[in-house]
């Protein structure tokens, strides 16, 4: 797996977007796609190893999300400052929105922040990935163009000493147009185990995102969660890449359901 890149190597760029004018329906998001450090930051008081691990990023997300992209003709935002900096699939008021701590490992450089530093890092990066997601949607909207949202997220086969049976999970609230028609597709593949709402459900507040972008514009979206030891390397990304990028092409537009108003609802809990 990747290392955590030195400062010299780093984009000054903390939000990426790639193919912003794909003529797919789908637009991706890869809010943990990076486990860089800017230099204002240290290491945060963590070794190197703590920084190559699922803490400080989602480890084989990101080139899963840039295949699909590749293939669909679709839109990509992906974060570019690792999460440990700040998470930006959470809302400001969220506790692990700049966590203390991480699974089990304390974040020295985290601890006793000030208002002031606090605000610095939003507007580092949790500000920029937010702005650029509404900006990407908004003009796709004006110019008539179908818009569905699906956030690319890995997850770690152990946490907190729990084995996680999962290959893949789908992550949904009420609003399962795009869920549904995916996780049918899911269980249809032979030897994968899917998680619905497993490993986690919204109501873990893992779901911003897309309440965010695409619940409040009555938009389509789900999040995909593959378990890390299944894209560690170019062989797993590129046969989940693959695979995925099959069933989106294979969604029929009333499948995946069209853009209508919807409100947001009460989070689910798992349906597992």
């Amino acid at each position: 797996m990747e290392k955590a890149r030195p400062a010299s190597l780093a984009s000054p760029d903390t939000v990426r977007v790639t193919n912003p004018g794909g003529s797919s329906p789908f637009v991706l998001t890869c809010d943990h796609a990076s486990n860089f450090l800017p230099a204002e930051f240290g290491t945060l008081g963590l070794t190197a190893e703590d920084l190559s691990r699922h803490i400080a990023w989602d480890p084989g997300a990101l080139p899963v999300a840039r295949r699909m992209a590749q293939a669909l003709d679709a839109t990509l935002v992906e974060t570019r400052i690792s999460r440990l900096v700040i998470d930006c699939n959470r809302p400001l008021d969220a506790p692990d929105l700049v966590p203390p701590v991480s699974e089990t490992t304390a974040i020295p450089g985290n601890a006793r922040l000030s208002e002031s530093e606090r605000a610095a890092r939003v507007a580092l990066s949790w500000q920029p990935f937010h702005d650029t997601i509404a900006g990407i949607i908004d003009n796709r909207l004006s110019h008539g163009q179908q818009t569905r949202l699906v956030s690319v997220h890995s997850f770690t086969p152990v946490y907190k000493s729990k084995n996680r049976p999962w290959h893949i999970g789908i992550i949904h609230d009420e609003d399962r147009r795009l869920a549904a028609p995916l996780i049918s597709a899911l269980k249809r593949l032979a030897g994968v185990t899917v998680g619905v709402n497993e490993p986690y459900s919204p109501a873990d507040r893992v779901y911003f995102t897309l309440e965010r972008h695409a619940r409040l514009r009555g938009l389509p979206c789900a999040m995909i969660e593959i378990r890390n030891d299944e894209i560690a390397g170019d062989t797993g990304q590129r046969k989940w890449a693959d695979l995925l990028t099959g069933i989106f092409s294979d969604l029929e537009p009333e499948e995946a359901g069209q853009t209508r108003s919807h409100s947001v609802g009460k989070s689910v809990q798992s349906a597992n």
